[in-house]
């Protein structure tokens, strides 16, 4: 991944409540659109918060993490039915070509943003899947995340996304985070 990834030591930190007021359910949702049956990817998917609430409303989700300690803190907590925990950079997902529907990232794009790593996204997604993004932003105040120096804003995730192969729906700055909705042509 990126610039650094998360510290596994931290785990239980990723289960603060207060992250919903970064990103909430409802917008995470409608940020990628998916629907009972997508099959979709939680690209950073650490110890699973946010993938348990989005796994009732897909088919299948896999949490994609680069740390085993992650799947394994995750494994602690308890997996629901649909999910299946995958070791793997965003660079080398282990899916087949168009596998697929949708996929979204929860304040971790900064770790992975890199041409190869949209590429591959792009392999993976079949063509019309949707891909939702909520990421510390560049212009943050920088109290909680990862150093501003290694964030970015809506407008460059929108570039490289652009340059990846999706057509960007919606790309918005917030004031501590931003925001990004995609879709692959």
């Amino acid at each position: 991944m990126g610039f650094h990834t998360f510290d596994s030591s931290q785990a239980a930190g990723l289960e603060d409540q207060e992250r919903f007021k970064y990103v909430s359910i409802d917008e995470l949702l409608a940020l990628f659109d998916p629907d009972g049956e997508s099959t979709v990817a939680d690209l950073g998917s650490g110890t699973g918060f946010y993938t348990d609430e989005i796994a009732p409303y897909v088919g299948h989700v896999y949490a994609v993490d680069v740390q085993e300690e992650m799947h394994s803190h995750y494994r602690q907590k308890g997996l629901p039915e649909n999910v299946e925990p995958v070791t793997a950079e965003v660079g080398d997902l282990p899916f087949e070509d168009d596998a697929l529907d949708g996929a979204y990232s929860t304040m971790t794009y900064h770790e992975f943003a890199s041409e190869e790593s949209l590429a591959e996204l792009a392999r993976v997604c079949r063509p019309g899947a949707r891909v939702g993004i909520a990421d510390w932003g560049g212009a943050g105040a920088g109290e909680r995340g990862p150093p501003l120096s290694e964030r970015f804003d809506a407008a460059e995730a929108a570039s490289a996304l652009e340059s990846a192969g999706f057509d960007v729906d919606r790309a918005d700055d917030r004031r501590e985070t931003f925001v990004l909705s995609a879709r692959l042509e």
